[in-house]
């Protein structure tokens, strides 16, 4: 049996749902846990459980590299496959996420993820204070995703600068896999600095956004390994594997996709073909960052942005690090992370 380092996992069959409900904390050494909470289905419960346990380690990660005063945790709520929660099995859901967060007595505070929404977070918040990105009628922070596709956009900016000595996209030739609420706006953004760009999405429909944009569509195959200056992953986790990674045809990856890498040799590959590849808890720390600036640490608008678009700084540091110390970004990304978590800055 693997070594666990999370501080604690709580697992129930809620009493409502009777669904497993999964927060895994995984540390709160520099402050309140934090990690938003999954509704997914899985063949098997026990895959959920390592997704939060995965997850939720990210996301320490992800708030020590970023500066926030809080550590990392998740919450999964595992459906199995053929069901589909209907408003009432959703609601009865939410309650008993309230419900095991409760129980954590302040250690963890959720937001969404994917399957759920910021109205969810109001009917969580119902049962717990220990909750963000509420929408703003509810005193929260609302979306997420427009934040973390700045943040993404900062990455993509410092990325930019190292490769081509300018932090200007336009003319950049961008391959953009998933169109969901982040990809979609990020593909937007792009769009608006003058890049090129590939869109692709598993769902045909999403075909519109590259008309709208005067975009080239491409399958998701076709987008990881077109032949452009970055791929953007923005979809689900796990694209680079180490059957992709010798087909890639681009100088960088940089996207807001959780658990880019399926495996570490597929990372470790990246870096003996000089890809450069930004660890995701990086790249995608723009929606954690706005709302705990905002709606935890009481900052303003004004502030969590700059917050938000002090991403490319962080890269910036990274990848000039990695390159003096003749690692990785993402070592050089672990080592920062450990160093603040360990208070030797």
């Amino acid at each position: 049996m693997s070594s666990l380092d999370h501080e604690q996992v709580l697992i129930r069959t809620g009493t409502r749902s009777g669904l497993p409900i999964i927060v895994a904390v995984h540390s709160t050494a520099l402050g309140q846990a934090v990690g938003g909470c999954r509704l997914w289905h899985y063949a098997d419960w026990r895959d959920g459980l390592d997704d939060a346990l995965r997850l939720s380690a990210a996301m320490t990660a992800k708030c020590a590299v970023a500066g926030l005063a809080n550590g990392g945790g998740k919450t999964v709520v595992a459906v199995p496959p053929g069901i589909e929660p209907d408003p009432a099995l959703r609601r009865a859901v939410l309650d008993d996420v309230a419900d095991t967060i409760t129980a954590l007595d302040g250690a963890y505070a959720t937001g969404p993820d994917v399957g759920t929404t910021p109205a969810d977070m109001a009917v969580i918040g119902e049962r717990t204070p220990h909750v963000f990105c509420k929408p703003a009628q509810h005193g929260g922070s609302g979306d997420s995703s427009p934040a973390t596709a700045l943040g993404t956009l900062a990455a993509l900016r410092a990325v930019r600068r190292r490769l081509h000595g300018t932090r200007t996209l336009a003319g950049a030739r961008l391959s953009v896999v998933g169109l969901g609420s982040v990809g979609l706006r990020l593909a937007r953004l792009l769009a608006d600095e003058g890049a090129d760009l590939l869109l692709s999405d598993i769902d045909p429909a999403k075909r519109a956004a590259s008309d709208e944009l005067g975009a080239t569509w491409v399958s998701p195959e076709q987008a990881l390994t077109a032949d452009v200056d970055i791929v953007v992953p923005a979809a689900l986790g796990g694209v680079l594997t180490e059957e992709i990674v010798p087909r890639l045809r681009c100088a960088a990856v940089v996207g807001p996709a959780n658990n880019q890498l399926a495996t570490e040799a597929a990372g470790d590959l990246l870096h003996r073909r000089g890809i450069v590849w930004v660890p995701d808890y990086v790249a995608s720390a723009g929606g954690v960052v706005n709302a705990l600036t905002v709606e935890l640490h009481k900052g303003t608008p004004d502030e969590a942005r700059e917050r938000v678009e002090a991403i490319e700084h962080t890269v910036a540091d990274l990848l000039a690090t990695a390159e003096h110390r003749h690692v990785t970004p993402a070592q050089a990304a672990t080592e920062l992370a450990q160093r603040r978590l360990t208070g030797a800055w």
